[in-house]
């Protein structure tokens, strides 16, 4: 049968789609806003480290982003760096080129996929359970690699496991209480290294970031398209537009964000940013819970964050990178493993009968495989216990 093409997006389906809401500035939205740093930092930090890009241009563009997801959502959707691609690009090298090339490449395929509705069909035909399972398998992922930065770290010293610990403990008591524990936390991060490594910020200079215009080859495009666009593509559609929205609409009900509106976000940020010396950024699940979970409510938490990080960037420049490689991984560590843990506890409402079997098994893959081969997995057994399901059912 021959499906009719959908209607474009109207601004009515606009506003419907996201009402408008008041953005809150207070100090409980400027801590949760800080809640994905333990993914944005790192990931940042080692692509401006190992493959040449300038750091003050990542955090202004991120900044500039954040703030107008935040104008236009209304709700704290985070901007992170797309993880396919940075991790390929920080375990190879690649060149400031070949990262654009891939984000433009992602920028496209996901603005096409919004304008032309495929989106809507494949967020309409994956399950609910294999959604969790995704959002829960990443979440399980980052935790462990929270648990990893703090196994590697020495047992004593302002940078070790039970530093870790003892923000760990902090982080648990302030959440109870309410408190917006990650800005005390973020914060006491400076303290430390003002404490043990002061000579970091000896003989700093103010620097402004070089504005460039990213120029890929011919060969850029070439390996962008192999070992960034098509290794990225599955996690962006899956954690950053299907599991976002899912998340969006459990945190809040009947305004949960369009999956063709978060996938248009996605694709203009790239298209838009890393052709000036952005990365390829993204929206994600992740990102949203751990925001959530340490107090932001509104769009208010992420404009913030981005004013904060576009000051960084013009100001502070290279100095960023500086002062940023030798931020506490200790603290790094437990922003991962919180933001981790709260993704993850997404899936509770699935956890029962088949669909837990479907959640666990895609987990399992996700950890010792991939997001894809978790995805694939979820998907096959999603259709065997569907087609059980028919055959068990009495015919009339």
């Amino acid at each position: 049968m021959k499906q009719s093409r959908p209607a474009p997006i109207t601004d009515s389906d606009m506003k419907a789609a996201c009402p408008s809401v008041p953005l809150q500035f207070n100090l409980r939205e400027l801590s949760g806003s800080l809640g994905d740093m333990g993914t944005f930092l790192p990931l940042s930090v080692a692509m401006a480290m190992t493959c040449g890009m300038d750091i003050g241009l990542i955090f202004i563009f991120a900044g500039l982003m954040n703030i107008v997801t935040g104008l236009l959502f209304r709700q704290p959707i985070p901007v992170q760096p797309m993880k396919a691609i940075a991790a390929v690009a920080i375990a190879e090298g690649l060149s400031p080129g070949t990262i654009a090339s891939a984000g433009m490449l992602m920028g496209v395929i996901m603005f096409l996929l919004a304008i032309f509705g495929g989106i809507d069909w494949i967020a309409k035909k994956i399950p609910l359970p294999v959604v969790r399972g995704i959002q829960a398998g990443v979440g399980v992922k980052l935790a462990l690699k929270g648990l990893a930065w703090i196994g590697a770290l020495p047992a004593t010293g302002w940078d070790s496991w039970l530093v870790a610990l003892l923000i760990g403990l902090i982080v648990v008591l302030c959440i109870r209480r309410c408190q917006p524990v990650l800005l005390y936390v973020f914060i006491g991060g400076f303290f430390l290294m003002g404490l043990y490594r002061g000579e970091l910020f000896e003989g700093l200079t103010l620097s402004l970031p070089n504005f460039v215009i990213v120029l890929p080859e011919f060969s850029d495009w070439q390996t962008g398209l192999l070992r960034g666009a098509i290794p990225q593509l599955p996690l962006t559609l899956l954690n950053s537009v299907i599991a976002v929205c899912a998340l969006s609409e459990n945190y809040f009900p009947k305004r949960g964000v369009d999956p063709r509106r978060m996938a248009m976000s996605v694709g203009l940020m790239n298209l838009l940013c890393v052709p000036f010396g952005g990365m390829p950024m993204c929206h994600g699940a992740g990102g949203l819970a751990a925001q959530y979970r340490f107090g932001a409510r509104t769009g208010g938490s992420v404009v913030m964050l981005g004013i904060m990080k576009i000051v960084a960037g013009f100001l502070l420049g290279g100095m960023l990178l500086t002062t940023l490689t030798y931020y506490p991984v200790s603290i790094l560590a437990i922003m991962i493993f919180v933001a981790g843990v709260t993704l993850a506890k997404a899936a509770a409402d699935v956890m029962h009968g088949r669909s837990a079997v479907i959640v666990i098994l895609m987990v399992v893959a996700t950890v010792w495989v991939n997001t894809l081969t978790g995805f694939v997995i979820g998907c096959l057994l999603a259709a065997v216990f569907y087609q059980f399901s028919k055959r068990k059912k009495p015919t009339a």
